[in-house]
C-alpha cells in the first residue's frame, strides 16, 4: 500500500509546525506592555492575559497586557477562570493583541448595557430556580431521617452553623505562602485588591509622592502613591518587597502593586499595611517610652534588619538584602509596641553566585543625616555586600539613640531630637555632615545619667559599638539582636 502526500498536506505540516514549535520550546509569547527591555514580548508557561477598567460606568481601553505564569495561578489547582475586566487566552503567540474581553460590571451591579443584563438574567434566573428546588427536596428528604432535636426553653439554641464572611487579605496570604510568604499574593489577585480599594485619607508625603489610607472590603491598608517620575522607585520596592521569604513580623507587610490609570496621568500604587501608630519619627515625637517599652522596640528593629541581612539557603532561598535608607521616618510602629521597617526602594541584593551586588540606577539617595562615614566620605566599597549592612547598623545606632532620648524613667526624659540636631542644621549638606562626622568624629551625646539606669545602659553600650569610625568593628545586626534579647530575658527572670 502506497502513501500519497500532496503539496496541500506538507503546506498543513508546516503551518502546524510554525505554530506550535515556538510554543513547546520557548513557551507562548505574549503582548507585554511594561516589557520595554524585551519589545514589549514576555514569555509564559500559562496564559495571555489583558484587563480593563471602568471610569464613571463607562469601559474604558484595554491598560495592561502581559503574561500570567502557571505560579501565580489562584487557587493553585487551576487557573482564575475569565472573570469580568480580564480575559485571557493560549492558542497562539500574541493572542492577547486584540482580545475580547469582557464587560465589566458597574459599580451598581448592573451590566453596561441592557441586552447583556437580560442574556445574564434569562440564564441565571433558571439555574437558580433548579438550585432552589433541588436544596428544598433534599432538606426535606433530610429532616425526615434526622431525629426531633429538643432544647431547653430558656436556651433556644440553634445548631452549629458555618459562620459566613469575605475573604480577608491575611487570609489570602495564608492560602497563597502557606504562612511563609515565599511569593506574595498572585499579580491578578493583586491588581483585583487595588481596584477595590476606597481611598480615605493623606497620612503622609515624600519625595516620591503621598501615602494614603485606604479601606478594602472593610480592613485598613497603606497605599504608597509614587508620582510618574519615580516609577524606577515603585518598581524597585515592589519587587523587593517580593523577594523569596522576605515577609516578617518586623518587615513592614506588602499586600499589592499596581499602577492606575486615571485618565489623566498613569498613578503607581504600593499597597501595604496598615499601621495606626505611624512611623517611629511621629510616635517618638508625641509619645514616650518605659523601659521595657525602649528595648522591645529596639529588639524588633534589629530583628527585623537582621532579617533583611539574613541570607536563607535553600531552593526557596531568600537573599541577603541591605536596606540603604535606614531611618525613623522609615519604621512604622505596631499596635503592640514593636516596629516594622519599610520603605525599600533603594535596598539592594546579594547574589552570592556571582559575588555581586543588583545596585539600581536611582535618582534617589540615603538620608545624609543617618549616612555612614564611609558613605559620606564616598570611600565605602560598592562591590562588596557587607559594606552596605555595615551601614546599615550605623544609621541603627543613630535610631537607637532616638528611642532612648524618649525613655521614661521616674517622670525624666529627654525631649525627641534627631541626631546631630545640636550640630548641623534642619536640612545638612554632604559637607556638613562629612565635616562633623568624617573629619571631627563626633556623635550623638549620650547623657551621663544614662550610665546608672541598667537598660539606658546597654542601649548606650550597643549604639557605641554601631557608630565605629571603622566599619569592619561595628556590630552585626545579628550581634545587636542577640544582646538586646538577652537583656530582656534577664529582665524577665528578676520579674
Amino acid at each position: 500500500m502506497r502513501l500519497y502526500v500532496t503539496q496541500m498536506d506538507l503546506l498543513a505540516l508546516v503551518l502546524v509546525c510554525l505554530f506550535l514549535v515556538p510554543l513547546i520550546v520557548n513557551g507562548l509569547k505574549c503582548h507585554c506592555d511594561i516589557c520595554t527591555e524585551s519589545n514589549h514580548t514576555c514569555v509564559t508557561d500559562g496564559y495571555c492575559f489583558a484587563s480593563t477598567s471602568l471610569d464613571h460606568d463607562v469601559i474604558t481601553h484595554a491598560y495592561r497586557r502581559g503574561c500570567y505564569d502557571r505560579k501565580g495561578w489562584f487557587p493553585p489547582e487551576r487557573p482564575l477562570k475569565a472573570v469580568d475586566s480580564i480575559a485571557y487566552c493560549d492558542e497562539t503567540n500574541y493572542c492577547n493583541i486584540n482580545l475580547k474581553l469582557r464587560s465589566p460590571v458597574l459599580p451598581n451591579g448592573s451590566r453596561t448595557t441592557w441586552e447583556t443584563w437580560q442574556t445574564a438574567m434569562a440564564i441565571a434566573l433558571p439555574i437558580c430556580l433548579i438550585c432552589v428546588i433541588a436544596m428544598t427536596v433534599y432538606h426535606v428528604h433530610m429532616a425526615r431521617k434526622r431525629p426531633a432535636r429538643h432544647f431547653p426553653d430558656d436556651s433556644m439554641e440553634a445548631p452549629d452553623r458555618p459562620i459566613l464572611g469575605g475573604v480577608t487579605i491575611r487570609d489570602m496570604l495564608e492560602m497563597t505562602t502557606s504562612g511563609s510568604g515565599s511569593v506574595g499574593l498572585p499579580l491578578l489577585v493583586q491588581r483585583s485588591i487595588a481596584r477595590q480599594i476606597q481611598l480615605v485619607e493623606t497620612i503622609g508625603k515624600g519625595r516620591f509622592g503621598e501615602v494614603w489610607r485606604g479601606r478594602w472590603r472593610g480592613e485598613n491598608v497603606a497605599v504608597k502613591i509614587f508620582s510618574s517620575r519615580e516609577e524606577r522607585s515603585w518598581f524597585r520596592e515592589a519587587e523587593i518587597y517580593q523577594t523569596v521569604m522576605l515577609r516578617h513580623d518586623n518587615i513592614l507587610g506588602f499586600i499589592a502593586a499596581d499602577n492606575k490609570d486615571n485618565g489623566t496621568w498613569t498613578q503607581l500604587w504600593l499597597i501595604t499595611d496598615y499601621h495606626e501608630k505611624g512611623s517611629l519619627f511621629d510616635y517618638l515625637n508625641r509619645s514616650t517610652v518605659d523601659t521595657n517599652g525602649m528595648i522591645r522596640m529596639a529588639l524588633s528593629i534589629a530583628t527585623g534588619l537582621s532579617h533583611l541581612h539574613m541570607e536563607i539557603v535553600g531552593t526557596q532561598g531568600k537573599p541577603a538584602i541591605a536596606h540603604r535608607d535606614l531611618k525613623s521616618k522609615n519604621i512604622l510602629v505596631k499596635t503592640n509596641g514593636t516596629c516594622a521597617i519599610g520603605d525599600l526602594g533603594l535596598a539592594v541584593r546579594h547574589d552570592v553566585i556571582t559575588d555581586t551586588v543588583d545596585i539600581q540606577l536611582n535618582n534617589r539617595v540615603g538620608t545624609k543625616r543617618y549616612m555612614a562615614p564611609e558613605v559620606l566620605e564616598e570611600t565605602i566599597n560598592m562591590n562588596h555586600f557587607d559594606s552596605f549592612k555595615r551601614a546599615d547598623v550605623y544609621a541603627l545606632g543613630l535610631i537607637l539613640w532616638e528611642i532612648a532620648r524618649r525613655c521614661n524613667v521616674g517622670g525624666i526624659h529627654d525631649d525627641y531630637q534627631l541626631p546631630f540636631y545640636d550640630l548641623v542644621p534642619c536640612d545638612p549638606t554632604i559637607e556638613e555632615m562629612r565635616k562633623v562626622v568624617c573629619n571631627d568624629r563626633q556623635r550623638p551625646s549620650i547623657p551621663n545619667r544614662w550610665q546608672s539606669i541598667d537598660a539606658l545602659q546597654v542601649m548606650s553600650k550597643v549604639m557605641k559599638e554601631c557608630w565605629y569610625q571603622n566599619a569592619a568593628a561595628r556590630l552585626t545586626a545579628l550581634r545587636i539582636k542577640k544582646s538586646l534579647a538577652n537583656y530582656g530575658a534577664v529582665e524577665d527572670l528578676k520579674c
